[in-house]
């Protein structure tokens, strides 16, 4: 299928799931990155209990809530 009956079926609305490789889509600036942050002993403990509270692990925690803090910024930046 040429590029141009794609753009044209999608701007019309059709369905076009089916023409699509779901397996390897993939959100443009969602890749993930790894990055090493050193928190003191007491930081770490306070993660973790609150982690456990939520029924979370540290790592989803700490990205909740570095989410959360960065879309209050852009709310507020605007």
């Amino acid at each position: 299928m040429k590029a141009s009956d794609f753009d044209r079926q999608f701007d019309a609305g059709e369905d076009i799931t089916a023409l699509l490789d779901l397996d390897k889509a993939r959100r443009p600036g969602c890749e993930p990155r790894r990055v090493n942050v050193d928190f003191p002993a007491w930081m770490v403990q306070s993660l973790d209990r609150e982690a456990r509270r939520l029924g979370v692990t540290r790592q989803a925690l700490i990205k909740l809530w570095l989410a959360d803090k960065l879309q209050q910024h852009q709310s507020s930046a605007q």
